[in-house]
């Protein structure tokens, strides 16, 4: 009887989603995939600028968009480099396609 009122309780509670703040919304990398942030970024500016940016073998040999990610996934160092040269670029407007959000 106890273990029934005690599933039922955790399937009645639900979790309260956190609004985001202001100053999160207006952030460059809301709402930006890790894909595109780096798609972007090799459209832009090519392995070959990345590779000299950040220095990781997937950028320097045979780079491919699917290594990169994975990647970059794994490892919370070079993922934060590549987002914050994306960032600069963004607040520099190089890329006319981005919305800059105020």
């Amino acid at each position: 009887m106890e273990s029934e009122n005690n599933n039922e309780q955790k399937t009645t509670t639900k979790k309260v989603r956190r609004q985001a703040t202001q100053e999160e919304l207006n952030h460059p990398l809301h709402g930006v995939k890790l894909a595109t942030v780096l798609e972007t970024l090799v459209e832009v500016y090519g392995w070959k600028y990345l590779a000299q940016e950040v220095n990781i073998n997937c950028f320097k040999y045979d780079p491919s968009i699917k290594v990169s990610l994975k990647f970059l996934r794994k490892f919370a160092w070079a993922r934060e480099h590549v987002q914050d040269i994306y960032v600069d670029m963004v607040e520099q407007g190089i890329d006319q396609k981005v919305k800059k959000r105020n």
